[in-house]
């Protein structure tokens, strides 16, 4: 199983500290030259790979965290996204109405055609995401919600390995817009840092 992140703001490097923490491998990539942030990747450890976009993009996991508005422009570098699972970890402050009333994650799904889309990992704040998500015994808790069941608990094991502890919030029109920001309104959860004991 490989790996990617796209997106390599505070979120990404969030994301790819936990990756390192574990010791797994994962691609990090931007619309930029991998050059550009090749510093940042060795300094979060060696598992970090910085990678062209279409080099990224031949994950089979794909950890989407770029701004929600330049999500169409990465949906463009594959014709067809069979076969791949997207982690949309976007925020957006888009209302609902801008966005068809559907869930922003909804919106996301229908860019990448053919992908198994789960929304995840968006509702903790770069700094905490970025913690060993081993707290006082417990682990953090991230919240997972899409219509594949097949792909939820794929990540949802991915998100064991990396020491989170899993919650399933059911599909993207219900658990999904409890971790959703929604113009002015937000998902009950966003920004909600739990800890799980087992």
């Amino acid at each position: 199983m490989s790996y990617a992140i796209i997106g390599f703001g505070e979120i990404g490097q969030a994301l790819a500290k936990a990756f390192a923490r574990n010791g797994i491998e994962v691609s990090v990539a931007t619309t930029r030259d991998p050059a550009s942030f090749a510093s940042d990747a060795a300094a979060i450890g060696p598992e970090i790979i910085p990678k062209t976009l279409a080099e990224a993009v031949e994950a089979n996991i794909i950890f989407l965290a770029v701004r929600f508005e330049s999500h169409p422009e990465v949906a463009k570098v594959l014709p067809s996204w069979e076969g791949k699972t997207i982690v949309d970890v976007m925020n957006t402050l888009a209302p609902l109405e801008e966005l068809n009333g559907l869930p922003s994650s909804a919106v996301v799904a229908k860019a990448f055609t053919g992908a198994r889309l789960v929304k995840g990992f968006n509702h903790l704040v770069a700094a905490v995401l970025g913690q060993d998500p081993a707290v006082q015994g417990g682990r953090r808790v991230v919240f997972l919600a899409g219509d594949d069941d097949g792909a939820a608990a794929e990540i949802g094991a991915l998100a064991e390995k990396l020491g989170f502890a899993p919650i399933k919030l059911g599909e993207l029109s219900e658990g999904g817009l409890l971790v959703h920001a929604r113009g002015n309104s937000w998902g009950h959860l966003i920004f909600k840092d739990l800890v799980k004991f087992d």
